[in-house]
């Protein structure tokens, strides 16, 4: 019997309990897709007519978007690929509560109208003593065209030529500040620059000095670079950028700059990243003397550049609420990353998958310490299972969440200094759900010592 016959038709499928639940969580048009596909695995033969239902219930999406929950196992912290810093989970509460009518430009008190995201500023001036003011855009690089175009259109900006950076998919800072139609005035070489550069460059014409942290890169050996304190001597604004977002020192990146320290040293405006090392959403951050920044506040592409309620109530819980997961990946011992990777491969490998704890070393990632290594420890598994746990088909369902390692000597890496632990339980579930679809039970010869190399950062 040809069983195209006796596909049924879309309005018996739909009418299925399971279906009609779905259509108020995601859409009519996403389960009708579903439905369709089914039929035509009817049609074909694949499935039996009676199966139509079920195949279209279970291949559904958790969600009405494309975006799929991933655990980041790849041991780069803060990975641009993957969304950079994960929220906290006080930080998708505040979002959650915002995602409604909410009172972000409006006083409830008064019924008038109030300052927009108050909290969230107030919160940002509080975590930076030597800012007079703050302000918040979209991102890093539109917190530079702010201050480019508010404050040095048709003018110059000198910057060292060890600074002109590349941040991130082909996008170079020197054509994103000449595309707000400053001039850009280069001095010193790529390895050293001196105080003396920059005072032979500044002119009637000079904006402003632009100091910019070389975030994803190194450069050592015969190098000479000019402080900020140094710079604010010369009697020129000076702009610094720095980047991965870190708002005061860190011990554990003793060498990265942070907004307090470069605003005390005398810039007059700082800009940084909420979603690297802050662990926050993505933002703009600019920090300064209230004129600078309130001239560029008012400025009215800072209209265009604002963000939503939903960035303001994730980074006003980033900065009051408990520490974010970033912070707790760099500060979390290596004793207890190794513990959790032991206790790991001990129960995956009782379940029968090929999998064993090996020690390795961890990268900030997201433009933040650059050639900084952080002890880790990893579960080694065949690198087979790579394809599934990123994309297989109980990720597929949402049943577990795509996870992302990496791959060396041929065995897959997931490293957990960049898996939070209360992840673990999720981890191992994705991973005998990608070993249940056959993974090779022999084990990869490792290296001499067993160790493996950091990873390489995603660009910024």
């Amino acid at each position: 019997m040809d069983p195209r016959r006796h596909v049924p038709r879309t309005d018996f499928v739909l009418a299925d309990p399971r279906l009609v639940a779905a259509r108020d969580l995601l859409g009519g048009a996403l389960v009708k897709k579903a439905v369709a596909r089914a039929q035509d695995l009817a049609r074909c033969g694949a499935i039996s007519p009676d199966s139509v239902a079920d195949a279209a219930a279970a291949s559904l999406p958790p969600t009405a978007a494309t975006l799929t929950p991933v655990i980041n196992a790849t041991g780069v912290l803060v990975h641009t690929n993957l969304g950079r810093a994960p929220l906290s989970a006080a930080a998708r509460d505040a979002m959650l509560a915002a995602a409604g009518c909410t009172d972000v430009e409006f006083d409830l008190a008064t019924g008038r109208r109030g300052r927009r995201g108050g909290g969230a500023l107030d919160a940002l001036a509080r975590a930076v003593p030597a800012a007079g003011a703050v302000h918040v855009v979209n991102n890093n690089a539109a917190a530079l065209v702010l201050a480019a175009t508010a404050l040095a259109a048709g003018r110059e900006i000198i910057i060292s030529r060890g600074e002109l950076i590349e941040i991130g998919d082909g996008f170079r800072l020197p054509e994103l500040l000449q595309s707000t139609g400053a001039r850009i005035r280069e001095v010193g070489t790529t390895n050293r620059t001196a105080l003396d550069d920059y005072r032979r460059a500044v002119c009637a014409d000079t904006a402003f000095i632009l100091k910019v942290h070389p975030s994803n890169y190194l450069i050592q050996g015969f190098t000479a670079s000019v402080g900020v304190a140094e710079l604010a001597s010369l009697g020129v604004l000076v702009v610094g950028d720095i980047g991965s977002g870190l708002l005061s020192p860190n011990p554990v990146l003793p060498d990265e700059p942070d907004a307090d320290s470069w605003l005390r040293a005398g810039a007059a405006l700082v800009t940084a990243s909420g979603d690297k090392l802050l662990g926050g959403p993505q933002a703009g951050l600019l920090l300064g003397r209230p004129e600078t920044v309130s001239r560029l506040a008012r400025h009215p592409l800072a209209r265009a550049l604002r963000v939503d309620k939903l960035t303001l109530a994730a980074l006003e819980a980033t900065l009051t609420g408990p520490a974010a997961p970033v912070t707790q990946a760099m500060t979390a011992t290596l004793s207890s990353i190794r513990e959790r990777a032991e206790a790991q491969a001990g129960r995956l490998a009782i379940a029968g998958v090929d999998c064993r704890a090996v020690p390795t070393a961890a990268a900030v990632g997201g433009g933040g310490g650059p050639g900084v290594t952080l002890p880790s420890a990893a579960l080694s598994l065949p690198e087979q299972l790579a394809r599934d746990l990123r994309s297989g088909a109980a990720v597929r369902r949402g049943d577990v969440p795509a996870v992302v390692g990496r791959i060396e000597g041929g065995r897959l890496l997931l490293d957990l200094r960049s898996v939070t632990s209360a992840d673990d339980e999720r981890l191992a579930a994705a991973v005998l759900a990608a070993a249940a679809r056959g993974a090779p039970p022999f084990a990869a010869p490792a290296s001499a010592d067993g160790a493996s190399r950091p990873p390489a950062p995603d660009p910024v």
